[in-house]
């Protein structure tokens, strides 16, 4: 299992989490909950917590590959959502 975090300065992170969720809520299961969401994918799952700073952002995978390709989708959404202020700067670590 591989593993990252990214920790997203945002005063928006919540607004930005519950967007992200609604929008894979169609094709994907989610759950949204206070401040927080959990996107389960088929080969990952992203959690997200988010306050009134930063949105932080959490990946697990089945591998380093599908870990690489997960952090490119969830960045990539977010910054549509968040496109006032994007690029968001993700600064991923391993978790």
């Amino acid at each position: 299992m591989a593993k990252t975090i990214a920790v997203v300065p945002t005063e928006n992170g919540w607004k930005y989490l519950q967007q992200l969720c609604k929008h894979w809520s169609h094709k994907l299961e989610v759950e949204l909950g206070d401040h927080t969401g959990t996107v389960r994918f088929a080969e990952a799952m992203a959690t997200m917590s988010a306050d009134n700073k930063a949105l932080t952002v959490e990946i697990d995978a089945v591998s380093d590959e599908v870990l690489e390709r997960m952090k490119g989708v969830v960045a990539s959404h977010l910054d549509r959502f968040a496109f006032r202020e994007a690029p968001l700067p993700f600064a991923w670590d391993a978790a």
